[in-house]
């Protein structure tokens, strides 16, 4: 029971930290062997103490002989801008470890064998759902080694994205634009392609009804190998942008990855949402669909590879929502065979 006290109380710690970026959010606590709290720590973001390093240095010398650690995810076990933290607990003199999470990292993992081999007691998986709920988004892109990905298109019922003179402001109303823009602020970064920059020049902001900033902007990424145009509006991003060149999909996902980036907001157009689920690199998409018809040649979705109905690209419905006098679809692809 102490345990699972200490968790919750770490998990609160972690919510401290910073929700974005390469670290994770990351809380400790350390118990004297009779249970009583000696001192708690918190990650604070790259470059800073980690949460158990944290919690130690609140301590005096010797203090922590026999202790419990409780942590949130699995003490590190390398060497980059600090130094492992499961290392830092067996020269404290920790007795115990307890963690929710293992940690996924290539090079982070494996804090609890050297923690059991320098004959450290520890204890996997206390609280582990509730863990899992705050860390979800960096574990998800840690596991993956690429953000999560989620496609946008808005269409007409025929599924036309634009005119055949190429306009397409606006298919869906305001309360399917406001959906959009709450979207594009809770996530890390918002992906174009170089023809959508080139055809509507988007500053790929997140903005409230009212036309104000979010206070959450998504870092821009254009992938294509053309070079924009210095005075696009991307440009004045408050982000700089992230240019890729697109030619390997997953290599530019693992680089984003590395970047911090762990969501990733597809808007356009239909060359790379296309492209972005012919890779099989899409785990939600939102459609937003307009009570309209244009037919003509502007498919809000281009070549996905399909050549047969069995080759099909099946998507599991999770939602449908109701904006205004649009209908919002929210579907994830099912996984396939092997996955």
């Amino acid at each position: 029971m102490a345990d699972a006290s200490a968790m919750r109380r770490a998990l609160e710690l972690a919510m401290r930290g910073p929700a974005t970026g390469v670290n994770p959010r990351v809380g400790c606590v350390i118990l004297s062997p009779h249970g009583d709290v000696l001192a708690e720590g918190w990650h604070r973001g790259a470059g800073t103490a980690h949460a158990e390093v944290d919690a130690l240095s609140r301590l005096a010398p010797g203090a922590a002989e026999g202790a419990t650690a409780v942590v949130t995810l699995e003490p590190c076990n390398h060497t980059g801008r600090t130094g492992p933290c499961a290392e830092a607990l067996i020269q404290a003199g920790v007795a115990r470890v307890v963690y929710a999470v293992a940690d996924p990292g290539d090079h982070s993992a494996g804090g609890a064998d050297r923690l059991r081999a320098a004959g450290v007691e520890v204890t996997a998986g206390v609280l582990a759902d509730e863990a899992e709920a705050v860390l979800d988004d960096w574990l998800f892109a840690a596991r993956h080694r690429r953000p999560h990905v989620t496609v946008k298109w808005a269409s007409t019922l025929d599924g036309r994205a634009a005119a055949a003179d190429g306009t397409s402001q606006w298919i869906t109303g305001p309360a399917a634009r406001a959906d959009v823009h709450r979207r594009r602020a809770a996530a890390d970064a918002i992906a174009v392609g170089t023809g959508t920059v080139f055809a509507d020049d988007p500053a790929l902001t997140a903005r409230t009804p009212a036309g104000e900033f979010f206070d959450a902007q998504p870092v821009p990424v254009v992938f294509g190998r053309r070079p924009v145009p210095a005075e696009a509006a991307v440009s004045r991003h408050p982000h700089a942008p992230v240019f890729l060149e697109g030619a390997d999909l997953a290599a530019d996902l693992h680089e984003l990855q590395r970047r911090g980036i762990r969501s990733l907001f597809v808007e356009g157009g239909p060359t790379l949402a296309s492209a972005f689920l012919a890779a099989g690199l899409v785990d939600e998409v939102l459609v937003y669909l307009a009570p309209a018809l244009l037919g003509g040649p502007r498919l809000a979705l281009g070549d996905l590879g399909v050549a047969t109905i069995a080759d099909a690209v099946r998507l599991e419905l999770a939602a449908v929502e109701r904006l205004g006098d649009d209908l919002l679809v929210i579907a994830h692809p099912r996984p396939t065979e092997g996955n």
